[in-house]
């Protein structure tokens, strides 16, 4: 089973156990499971790619690149977030650890950060000038984050709410 450590914390409302990080050999191991995983998709699917492995932000990322893939991402991404689930799954399977890993296809994630953060920056100006505060669309958790730490490098802050699949964003002016 798991190799990595727990801490529990006390805290005011609850008692919780705070899982130490991965090590960067463990989401390595995640990284290289979760390639063969993926490589036999594509080989079942008969489906051209090269799966890049790395390590980002604590969590092991793999991107399928090359060939035509954009059918694997689907309107939206549900598609690419369905494969990314299936993974991690087969990761966990195999590990007996949650993973947190990160599944980018045709670049639809790395596209999609570049929108998200000038989204952000854009309707931080907007705060920012009209003094009141912004509600975005809903997203999903990987496009809020992205929100939130935007917001949080210009200085303002942010919080989200709402219920999944209509969680939204809501940005505060400083």
């Amino acid at each position: 089973m798991s190799e990595e450590s727990t801490a529990v914390v006390d805290t005011a409302e609850a008692t919780e156990v705070v899982k130490a990080p991965k090590s960067p050999a463990k989401l390595e191991e995640e990284g290289d499971i979760a390639a063969d995983y993926l490589e036999a998709l594509l080989d079942i699917a008969d489906l051209d790619g090269d799966i890049d492995i790395d390590v980002e932000n604590g969590r092991a990322s793999l991107a399928i690149v090359g060939g035509k893939l954009s059918h694997l991402v689907g309107k939206e991404g549900e598609v690419l977030d369905s494969i990314q689930e299936l993974t991690r799954l087969a990761v966990q399977t195999a590990t007996g650890d949650r993973s947190r890993l990160m599944l980018d296809i045709d670049n639809f994630r790395a596209n999609r950060r570049k929108e998200l953060t000038a989204l952000a920056k854009e309707k931080a100006e907007e705060a920012t000038t009209t003094g009141n505060s912004i509600k975005l669309a809903p997203m999903n958790a990987f496009e809020r984050k992205i929100i939130h730490d935007t917001i949080q490098d210009l200085g303002l802050s942010s919080e989200s709410d709402g219920e999944d699949p209509r969680r939204y964003v809501v940005i505060y002016p400083a």
